[in-house]
């Protein structure tokens, strides 16, 4: 026969159990439907030194920028055509990445590289297993401009690894593009929000940087 005590002890057992505070936590996923979105991240104008900035031009080629693939993309070249004028009319450094599946030959004509600007091939992050820490630090690079495609892919890894590398880094974000609207929000997102990153990144727009 059960003391007193230890039935006292099995009820509050019981008690804890049935306690819907004991109920498993939430999870992102639980809570998916009821989570709202932070306000816009803001815009800010930008000038640029021409003699120790880079800009990065991240894989605009038939295999990802393309109408089946990214659309999105395809509507970033007008932006992108002119600000990539503009980095070449002050000298600027335009360093090109292409996918590890391509050639440097699959970049869009409407931003095609001259010839004469460097040029890496590497997967999401730029900086794996390439030389561009090299070429950046050989033309004392200290900012890059970062567009392309895909946003969650090359823009954000390759941005991010530059930021945690102590440069600053610039995001038009009317320059990078991926498959919805919903990708490139949470990757302007993180640009502003994820530690190392943040402090490093400034989020613009094309029209709103000066040379």
């Amino acid at each position: 026969m059960l003391h007193s005590r230890q039935l006292l002890s099995i009820a509050a057992f019981a008690l804890v159990l049935a306690s819907p505070n004991s109920a498993p936590a939430q999870t992102i996923i639980s809570e998916w439907p009821s989570v709202k979105a932070p306000a816009a991240p803001e815009l800010k104008a930008v000038t640029v030194d021409p003699k120790t900035t880079a800009l990065l031009m991240l894989d605009f080629v038939k295999q990802t920028c393309n109408e089946q693939r990214r659309p999105r993309c395809l509507a970033t070249l007008p932006k992108v055509k002119a600000l990539l004028a503009e980095a070449r009319a002050k000298d600027v450094l335009v360093v090109y990445s292409f996918v590890n599946s391509g050639t440097f030959a699959d970049t869009l004509p409407e931003v095609a590289p001259t010839g004469k600007e460097p040029a890496v091939q590497s997967g999401a992050d730029k900086f794996y297993k390439t030389n561009l820490e090299q070429i950046l630090k050989d033309k004392n690079i200290t900012t890059v401009i970062v567009v392309g495609t895909g946003a969650h892919g090359s823009v954000m890894y390759t941005g991010s690894e530059a930021a945690l590398r102590g440069m600053k880094v610039i995001v038009p974000v009317d320059g990078m593009s991926a498959e919805n609207a919903y990708i490139e929000q949470y990757v302007a997102y993180n640009f502003v929000s994820a530690p190392g990153v943040s402090n490093n990144t400034t989020l613009t727009s094309v029209d709103m940087m000066k040379f």
